[in-house]
């Protein structure tokens, strides 16, 4: 079967449907995955994209792009690459009333056995209830 790596795009068409054409596109290739003709891929990278340009471009408010992005995760025939460090981010960032990236970032060092977090921003992380680094 053939694998597909899924860009930002993509979703965001899918998602906002504000190109007709290019909507019914991406959900074509959602039906062909669910229907198991092509396996789907894609990473946080593009998580943080579709959340950046849905917040900036779209306006839409934090907690209608965590549920996209949960959406997203549960894409059936869709492979999300660190699948379970982001649905920890996105139950982190609604929990706490935090973006995506910055609940990705928490997510990420737990995962990975990280002490602490090394960050300038202080604010966002403390409100993750990371333990940050002395800088």
């Amino acid at each position: 079967m053939k694998t597909v790596f899924v860009d930002s795009n993509v979703f965001l068409r899918f998602l906002t449907t504000d190109d007709a054409g290019q909507h019914e596109k991406a959900a074509a290739l959602f039906r062909r995955a669910a229907a198991g003709k092509v396996a789907l891929v894609t990473g946080p990278p593009v998580l943080f994209e579709v959340a950046w340009t849905l917040r900036g471009s779209y306006g839409l408010p934090r907690e209608k792009i965590l549920d996209m992005l949960s959406a997203i995760g549960a894409f059936h025939g869709l492979k999300l690459l660190d699948a379970d460090i982001a649905a920890e981010a996105i139950a982190l960032a609604k929990r706490k009333g935090a973006h995506f990236a910055d609940a990705y970032i928490v997510a990420g060092a737990l995962a990975a056995g990280a002490d602490e977090v090394a960050s300038f921003n202080r604010a966002d992380f403390e409100r993750l209830a990371a333990k940050l680094a002395d800088l």
